[in-house]
């Protein structure tokens, strides 16, 4: 079951297992001016990413780049690892579905954690802005990086992957 909101909602939310813990110190550094992960967040070129590596197994994805349109997207999951992701800056509409509610279009894809799905209605639409964040699970088939407007936002988010069991 997916969850969103601001990081303090999602973190009461969430197990309280070291691979949270530390998506949620880093997610905490991030927001803090001033901080090497603010700084190096705020530094990422518009299409360009960083991954930088964690504790325990974890690691982040951070990223810059403009919304997308729908039909650009695409709906994916993963097996080994759990998304929490943040936006650091501007804002993104992003589709959750069940697993169980779609069909795969494109097999697992071991070495990316990566499955991809056929395209589908059967989806609930989250707006995800400045501040706040989503986790999904290996259960939530998701299409992130979507434009809430007809036109396009620049949009600099943290993905921490923590590792399925940690």
């Amino acid at each position: 079951m997916s969850l969103h909101g601001s990081l303090d909602t999602v973190r009461a939310q969430t197990p309280k297992t070291a691979g949270f813990a530390t998506a949620f110190a880093y997610l905490d550094e991030l927001f803090c001016p001033g901080s090497p992960a603010h700084t190096r967040v705020m530094a990422i070129a518009l299409d360009d990413t960083v991954k930088t590596e964690l504790a325990g197994g974890a690691f982040v994805i951070e990223q810059a780049y403009p919304t997308r349109l729908r039909a650009d997207g695409f709906f994916e999951s993963h097996q080994k690892f759990i998304d929490v992701q943040a936006i650091f800056e501007g804002e993104e509409l992003m589709e959750v579905a069940d697993i169980a509610r779609m069909t795969a279009k494109q097999p697992y894809n071991e070495k990316r954690d990566l499955i991809i799905y056929e395209d589908s209605t059967e989806s609930s639409l989250l707006r995800v802005y400045t501040g706040q964040c989503a986790v999904f699970f290996p259960c939530d088939v998701h299409m992130p990086t979507l434009r809430v407007r007809a036109d396009a936002v620049n949009v600099r988010k943290c993905v921490v992957k923590i590792p399925v069991g940690t």
